[in-house]
């Protein structure tokens, strides 16, 4: 832990030198990352700053009570050090999970797509039902929610929508929420009463800003088109629709939902982008992935994390093996109890890894 630590002090001096170097500071984009970087370890060095004085006090103490010393003043030597000791021993516990590696992307906002899966209408329905979860979870934190993109289905509900969450930390908490959602309940065009098992996708994605990524006009084909659904005439009227095609990956978002197809191109850029920042994070990430035994937070979308069931009231989510008797509540957002555990679980899990 102590190589880590000094490995962060000398990484910290060089960032200070970077910051105040003139050249670096006339490269806009490079200096933001070098002093996002600065401030993202300096608690840490501070407090191995902070650790090393107290080991040194120690150090001292212990050499002078190898001295003849008077009663009281070797009393007083001893006390002192019992308290760095305790001093010593905090430090290093606080030490141990400011290591935990930080994920860069917690203090950004969130693009959430919410897509109904497997169950047809019914999937459609579910996936509104979790849509109003999220939508009352971002008010309960007192965060804002703007939508960027629907699809909505004759039946009510959605076969996939698109949110960006806006708020200190919303990635930092809503990240667990990746994978696949399972509803298990009976549906209200059911006459015979059987319990049918549906699910939805949703993809947590954190918001690309252009320090994380570049994206060059000449990889990417615009199409402008009518809006079609539940717009209204005047949507209808002008080619506002906006198709973004990136042709090097062949990701393709299309927008809408505005009646400019300014805004609507806007929107899609920025959901492009938050895309292409995904993949690039989870191919970088991908043997790093293989090698943690923890799967909480590690965002595969395909992996089944939660199951709702509405014949028992239960939440269970399968990452953590936790259920909560609460549906109703949670549905209405109180969904901070789950994720507050899912969060110590994972902390939990890199600092073994820590350890190991």
């Amino acid at each position: 832990m102590l190589d880590k630590l000094e490995f962060l002090e000398e990484k910290y001096k060089d960032l200070n030198a970077k910051i105040s170097d003139p050249e670096i500071i006339s490269q806009t984009s490079k200096w933001q990352k070098y002093v996002k970087e600065h401030a993202e370890i300096e608690p840490i060095v501070q407090k191995y700053r902070e650790y090393k004085e107290v080991s040194d006090g120690i150090e001292d103490a212990k050499e002078m009570l190898k001295d003849k010393l008077e009663d009281d003043f070797r009393d007083m030597v001893k006390e002192e050090l019992n308290e760095l000791q305790k001093k010593e021993e905090t430090l290093r516990e606080g030490m141990k999970l400011m290591l935990i590696p930080k994920d860069p992307n917690d203090d950004k906002n969130v693009i959430m797509e919410i897509r109904a899966g497997a169950g047809g209408d019914e999937a459609g329905i579910f996936a509104g039902d979790l849509f109003r979860m999220y939508s009352r979870y971002t008010e309960r934190q007192g965060w804002k929610m703007e939508l960027m993109s629907s699809n909505e289905q004759g039946v009510g509900g959605f076969k996939e929508i698109i949110l960006l969450i806006k708020g200190k930390g919303a990635f930092s908490k809503l990240k667990y929420e990746s994978g696949v959602h399972r509803v298990q309940r009976v549906p209200a065009t059911e006459s015979g009463g059987r319990i049918h098992t549906s699910t939805a996708t949703v993809a947590v994605l954190p918001e690309a800003d252009d320090i994380d990524i570049e994206v060059s006009q000449n990889d990417l084909r615009i199409d402008v088109y009518r809006s079609s659904g539940n717009g209204g005439q005047s949507v209808n009227t002008t080619d506002s629709a906006v198709r973004i095609t990136h042709e090097p990956t062949g990701i393709v978002v299309s927008c809408q939902d505005e009646k400019s197809q300014l805004k609507n191109k806007d929107k899609a850029m920025r959901i492009l982008k938050a895309r292409l920042y995904d993949k690039m994070q989870a191919e970088q990430n991908a043997e790093i992935a293989q090698a943690r035994k923890s799967q909480v937070g590690s965002g595969d979308r395909s992996a089944k994390i939660r199951t709702y069931n509405f014949q028992q009231g239960r939440i269970t989510d399968h990452r953590i093996n936790m259920t909560v008797y609460k549906l109703d509540s949670f549905l209405d957002g109180d969904i901070g109890e789950m994720l507050d555990a899912l969060i110590t679980t994972d902390q939990a899990e890199k600092l073994k890894e820590l350890n190991g």
